[in-house]
């Protein structure tokens, strides 16, 4: 999955226009791809859009909730286990 392509796009969604925060939206992006693939199996499609919207909505919900302790979103919750269950845990 291309890192800048993920970055420009929770760019978009949050209304970022300036470079300021490249290097830590990079960092989340980072750390949520190697959470999905390490710890949930799953393997991320370069070409499946729908694995691609669900890393940009997750990477964003991780952004804005960055001070907050709250659970993840059940919306997310449910795309994430439908990934994780689509393929038996081994991903496509």
């Amino acid at each position: 999955m291309d890192i800048q392509t993920v970055v420009g796009l929770v760019k978009d969604r949050l209304g970022i226009r300036s470079a300021v925060r490249d290097s830590y939206l990079t960092a989340i992006v980072n750390g949520v791809i190697e959470e999905l693939t390490s710890e949930k199996g799953i393997v991320l499609g370069e070409s499946n859009a729908n694995h691609l919207i669900f890393v940009v909505d997750y990477v964003t919900w991780r952004y804005q909730s960055r001070d907050s302790e709250g659970a993840i979103p059940r919306h997310l919750q449910f795309r994430l286990h439908n990934l994780i269950f689509s393929a038996g845990g081994q991903g496509t």
